[in-house]
């Protein structure tokens, strides 16, 4: 081959490189979504939540998604029917709702679960985050499971 075109072959793939690697880091640096300071879409009970994607869950991701698949920020309302630490040491409190099967799985972040800690079964609190999953029944599984919200807080 030619030295000429081996130079712009090399060339070529030296930008794209550089290219691709630009993109990677202003990816891997941007700012995450501070959830906690963004305005909230509604304020709902956990019961109501759960009911909603029970019934149809097609309606309720177009409730609870914005067109780019981002979750809007909500507050759920409900009593603890759980409290449990996850493999990353958060803090994870399900709220119950009418469904004894179903509830609501709220997984606070590194920084919140200090906020959490004094928390206890029976207590009925108030918690903002983004919706990661609806509530479902599986059916290969035979089981259902709970609607899940990510980045949460206590609202006071």
């Amino acid at each position: 081959m030619n030295k000429s075109i081996i130079k712009k072959i090399a060339l070529i793939a030296v930008i794209g490189i550089l290219i691709g690697g630009s993109y990677a880091a202003y990816i891997y640096f941007m700012p995450h979504r501070d959830i906690q300071s963004v305005e909230v879409f509604v304020e709902i009970e956990a019961t109501q939540l759960v009911e909603e994607y029970l019934a149809d869950a097609n309606a309720a991701n177009e409730k609870y998604l914005d067109a780019e698949g981002e979750s809007k920020v909500i507050i759920v309302r409900g009593i603890i029917k759980s409290i449990d630490i996850d493999q990353n040491n958060q803090t994870v409190v399900t709220l119950k709702s009418n469904n004894n099967e179903l509830g609501v799985s709220c997984t606070f972040t590194k920084e919140s679960n200090k906020n959490a800690s004094s928390l206890k079964i029976d207590d009925v609190i108030k918690v903002k985050g983004v919706v990661r999953s609806g509530a479902e029944y599986d059916e290969d599984l035979e089981l259902y499971e709970d609607a899940i919200i990510e980045k949460c807080d206590l609202v006071k």
